[in-house]
């Protein structure tokens, strides 16, 4: 394994009450950087203090949007330990996005090993309030400074946290969807399967109309027949028809969210049908009109369950379960977060726990890094 070294922060910055928290708004003294070069592969893995980063202006990331990235959260508990909810499986999907993006394969163990050392670094910005965490944010950017369209040479992973509440104002309560009709996000064999920039920046139009219209989010249809359900712009989604829980398969232009997998587990678990298949807007609207659409609800690490209260298509408004939080909605939230925070037996040993001895191991070699 290749040594991380560390060099603390000097100027620690004021840690904000949990009343401002809001989400992505504020970031812990320090960040994880390693370096990639062809000539070498990745090396130099290092905990710095945070800082701004200085790129050429003709690195590849500004021209030709390569880049990754993913999110996953660390919990405080009541008696101590540090919690991370399946952080190998976002290494994992990383991966799985270099591959698509023609960024180099990451070390997934030196990457959680970095991010271990960063978290117990900057453990006192974990928030232990209810309904709060520490988001975790890793990414990597292409940073050869060269115009040709070809994959970099160079690039960075970094890892950065950030103190959070919820990601939506509403909090666990219902949020209002627009289902999109006019644009369209990602199609089979483009990028929409990655967790990387694009996709996002492809959604930014369609997330204006939708606030403005009083909505939340934007739910996608597939790009070819404008018909099938893919997924919400920061989440998968789920529709409890008839007690059968039915979410969209993936196929190749949907996020495999890691918060999908774990609800599909929990519903297993719990003797729940689930069906992961093609799933129409038409059968909703169906389903809807004819009161077998019982509840909806959205998945994802920032939001954890959004209970969908509202759809909006073509101008018409669903409500869902009277746009109240359904009861299923709800059990999965209360498990899930359970499990997270520790509250919750883990029956699928998810979770990874940073102790006090790793902490002391933390100390030890900080203070090293003073002496060098």
């Amino acid at each position: 394994m290749n040594a991380i070294r560390i060099e603390l922060s000097t100027n620690k910055k004021q840690k904000p009450e949990v009343s401002e928290l809001g989400f992505g708004k504020y970031y812990t003294d320090h960040m994880v950087i390693l370096d990639y070069d062809a000539s070498i592969g990745w090396h130099d893995a290092r905990v710095v203090p945070y800082q701004p980063i200085t790129l050429d202006p003709a690195a590849k990331v500004f021209h030709y949007g390569q880049t990754v990235f993913e999110g996953l959260k660390a919990y405080l508990t009541a008696d101590g330990p540090i919690r991370l909810f399946r952080p190998r499986k976002n290494f994992e999907r990383l991966n799985r996005s270099n591959e698509r993006l023609s960024i180099p394969h990451l070390d997934e163990e030196l990457a959680l090993e970095a991010l271990k050392l960063l978290i117990l670094t900057d453990r006192e910005w974990i928030p232990s309030a209810e309904g709060t965490s520490l988001y975790i944010r890793p990414f990597i950017i292409a940073t050869e400074a060269a115009l040709g369209v070809n994959p970099s040479t160079q690039y960075k992973f970094m890892i950065i946290m950030s103190p959070v509440g919820s990601y939506y104002a509403e909090g666990i309560h219902p949020v209002k969807i627009f289902v999109e009709s006019e644009y369209v996000r990602a199609v089979k064999g483009g990028v929409g399967n990655a967790k990387t920039a694009g996709n996002y920046a492809a959604g930014l139009k369609a997330q204006e109309n939708a606030t403005k219209q009083g909505s939340s989010q934007v739910l996608w249809l597939d790009g070819v027949h404008r018909k099938y359900i893919e997924e919400v712009g920061s989440m998968n989604v789920f529709f409890n028809i008839n007690g059968t829980i039915v979410t969209p398969a993936l196929n190749g232009s949907i996020l495999d969210g890691i918060t999908r997998d774990s609800i599909i587990q929990l519903l297993k678990h719990w003797n729940i049908p689930v069906e992961e298949r093609a799933l129409s807007i038409d059968e909703i609207v169906e389903a809807h009109g004819n009161g077998s659409l019982v509840e909806a609800f959205g998945t994802g690490t920032a939001a954890v369950i959004s209970p969908i209260g509202e759809l909006l298509w073509l101008g018409h408004k669903l409500s869902i379960n009277n746009g109240e939080t359904g009861e299923l909605s709800a059990k999965l939230y209360d498990n899930l977060t359970g499990i997270q925070k520790g509250t919750v037996e883990d029956p699928f040993g998810w979770i990874l726990t940073l102790d006090d001895r790793e902490a002391t191991g933390v100390s030890a070699v900080n203070a090293q890094s003073h002496k060098s």
